[in-house]
């Protein structure tokens, strides 16, 4: 049975601290709450398992407590929603069958291990606090199918203003944004650098700063790369933490619509 979830005490917050795809339910839903269209929350629940399905704009998030299988109702849920991306439980992922629709991609989850070596990134060139006009024009020249304007900004800055995201640039040129901070996990993403400073190593220096930087607020920070990105985050020296799979959609433009980037 999937049942829309109305309240928040409705999440079992123990399950979903275990994955970093939980803490990012956690974290939508202190942000937003239960009660907008765009950003949803339902529990699943059969004979074999429980779990809890998130979808915000064309993202779907399944978590599981390891049991619940991919049953009838689950497909059928995908198929009446077809989110662009699906991501979290590996194993219910794995038993989606829309190959018609979907692909799957491979994804390391990197855990930002700071090292003893001197950083070329100075602390005085990183903006803690910048315009987001700014940090989009950034993520424009990375990310070409990111988000409009106006959806990145809005979900962006409602983040940032309940602390559950923060976005930094570094020399005015890259970016990192935290996607979620809860409990003692960081989740970065959205790593960019325009295209007039690429070749310059302004992102490994960025993201070595920051793992000391969270590593300094006894934080533990992650991140995701496809395997396009892999080799580049094995070289700085993170350190590989899991492995998940991602299912996008094939059968429509990547221009066409919003990512529902996370």
């Amino acid at each position: 049975m999937i049942k829309l979830i109305e309240h928040e005490h409705e999440l079992n917050r123990n399950l979903l601290m275990k994955t970093l795809s939980g803490k990012k339910m956690l974290s939508y839903m202190k942000a937003y709450g239960p009660n907008y269209e765009f950003c949803r929350f339902y529990k699943i629940t059969d004979e074999t398992g429980c779990g809890f399905m998130f979808i915000i704009n064309s993202t779907l998030i399944i978590c599981t407590d390891g049991k619940l299988q991919a049953n009838q109702e689950i497909n059928l849920f995908i198929s009446m929603n077809l989110p662009f991306r699906i991501e979290g439980d590996r194993g219910i992922i794995q038993e989606i069958n829309l190959p018609e629709r979907y692909q799957h991609l491979n994804r390391t989850i990197f855990e930002l291990i700071p090292d003893d070596s001197p950083l070329e990134a100075i602390e005085e060139h990183v903006e803690f606090n910048p315009k987001l006009t700014d940090v989009y024009a950034i993520l424009s020249e990375g990310f070409p199918n990111i988000a409009d304007f106006s959806l990145w900004y809005t979900d962006t800055s409602h983040r940032c203003r309940h602390g559950i995201s923060k976005v930094f640039t570094y020399r005015n040129s890259t970016t990192a944004s935290v996607m979620f901070d809860i409990g003692s996990a960081v989740l970065i993403g959205q790593v960019a650098t325009t295209a007039a400073a690429r070749g310059r190593g302004y992102a490994r220096e960025f993201l070595k700063w920051l793992a000391k930087f969270f590593n300094g607020l006894d934080k533990r920070a992650y991140l995701l790369a496809l395997d396009v990105r892999k080799s580049f985050y094995e070289e700085i020296g993170f350190r590989e933490a899991g492995q998940e799979i991602v299912l996008e959609r094939i059968d429509i433009e990547k221009d066409s619509m919003s990512k529902g980037q996370l």
